[in-house]
């Protein structure tokens, strides 16, 4: 594999950006979407929990792919994908309102599922099956990355992901403003996903150049041969891309159970705290979208101008510990209630963030080796997916029987990342 840091970032940052503007443009009106066609707390967490649900099947797969295929066609198919699931996604908020049934149950609460809320559903499962975008990126940026500068250049796709979600909740504001409401926002995301396709297909240079090909494999070791290789194969695993494979480099495991963690507590927030803006805070969608843009804009700086500084000074080990701290104390703030409380929990989200998570890929891509890189960063991926499914499910479920003290369980799981972290110094 020929790493260097000649090849240019702006078409991959190019896609990250525009994946995360896409996604984050609906994140503002989305619960009040959910709440508006019969959905409560529970159902909105659920509805969040099918697009990592999806993804958990497909990631995996797309990373093995992009490790066989090259990453450019992966990334391309998990594009058209997204595509079509905010076409599906347009198409709900045309179909009438129709009671399907009803729920009244003590412990999920009380809501109907309705004909849109179906389609909303079929639009998210579709967009995670094809959602492998995201890992199969991380695996494109450490092709192109070397050990000089990884970590920064991990920081800079970071810092593309921030500046999508500030301008995605700003536009969902001043789009869903009009006579139009949601459909604007919708067709955005839409012909945003559209400029990504384009963007793939035709700027986006392949970074795999030596990719494993699996029929070729077979035919040079399986029928000259007549067996497999075992010393490549079970010693080295140079170019099995399965689980159980990627599972035996070392410090992968631990390295996933941190990930894990780290996407429960996210999407605990992610899950609640959507609600808890709606039901105690009062606020509206744009005020909801402000919030956001604001701290989307706090994580720019701290991932652009001071993780940058901090990149030749600061090994990444030490960042993940005190980013992983600063964390857990911004959702202890955020039980406060107050407007001034939650901006000032978003200083602390953003500074543990920004410090924290491009450390922690940074080191987690130095794991897979060349051949087994799409698979690490897919099966990190998966891990990732299941965490959200049981944390956004688990969320607005909690926050509809204990309110806002579900954000103590959140900082109490990023506390167990922060001490999980000091052992990341062997790695």
């Amino acid at each position: 594999m020929n790493r260097t840091s000649s090849v240019s970032l702006l078409p991959i940052l190019s896609v990250n950006f525009i994946g995360t503007l896409g996604y984050s443009i609906v994140m503002p009106f989305l619960v009040f979407l959910v709440n508006r066609l019969g959905g409560n707390e529970f159902l909105y967490g659920v509805l969040g929990s099918i697009y990592p649900a999806f993804q958990f099947i497909g990631a995996p797969i797309l990373g093995r792919w992009s490790d066989t295929m090259g990453r450019r066609r992966v990334l391309l198919i998990s594009q058209i994908g997204t595509l079509i699931a905010w076409i599906v996604f347009l198409f709900a908020l045309y179909v009438p309102i129709k009671n399907l049934f009803e729920v009244d149950s003590p412990s999920v609460g009380a809501f109907s599922i309705t004909l849109p809320l179906v389609f909303l559903f079929i639009a998210r499962a579709l967009d995670g099956l094809t959602g492998g975008n995201v890992s199969v990126a991380n695996a494109y940026l450490s092709d192109i990355s070397s050990d000089k500068n990884r970590k920064a250049n991990f920081g800079k796709m970071a810092m593309s992901s921030s500046l999508g979600f500030i301008i995605g909740p700003t536009l969902a504001g001043l789009l869903g403003a009009t006579q139009f409401g949601e459909v604007l926002p919708v067709i955005m995301a839409a012909l945003i996903s559209l400029v990504a396709v384009y963007l793939i297909w035709f700027r986006l240079p392949e970074s795999k150049t030596t990719p494993v090909d699996p029929d070729m494999r077979e035919a040079t070791i399986k029928r000259v041969y007549g067996y497999e290789q075992k010393e490549c194969y079970e010693m080295k695993k140079c170019n099995d891309t399965r689980i159980p494979s990627v599972m035996s480099i070392p410090h992968v495991p631990y390295m996933l159970l941190i990930y894990f963690l780290t996407f429960l507590g996210f999407s605990f927030f992610y899950s609640a705290f959507p609600m808890h803006a709606l039901k105690q805070l009062e606020w509206n969608s744009l005020e909801l979208g402000i919030f956001f843009t604001v701290l989307s804009g706090l994580m720019i700086l701290v991932q652009g101008p001071l993780l940058s500084y901090l990149s030749n000074k600061v090994a990444e080990t030490p960042l993940v510990i005190t980013g992983s701290l600063l964390l857990a104390l911004n959702f202890v703030l955020m039980t406060m209630g107050s407007d001034v409380a939650i901006y000032l929990a978003a200083v602390f989200f953003a500074l543990g963030n920004g410090l924290m998570w491009p450390s922690y890929l940074s080191v987690l891509s130095k794991l897979g080796g060349d051949q087994q890189q799409g698979s690490v960063q897919g099966t990190a991926n998966s891990a990732g997916s299941l965490a959200s499914i049981l944390g956004l499910i688990l969320g607005g479920l909690l926050y509809g029987q204990i309110g806002p003290t579900v954000f103590l369980t959140t900082a109490g799981i990023l506390f167990i990342v922060f001490l999980m972290a000091f052992r990341m110094k062997r790695i």
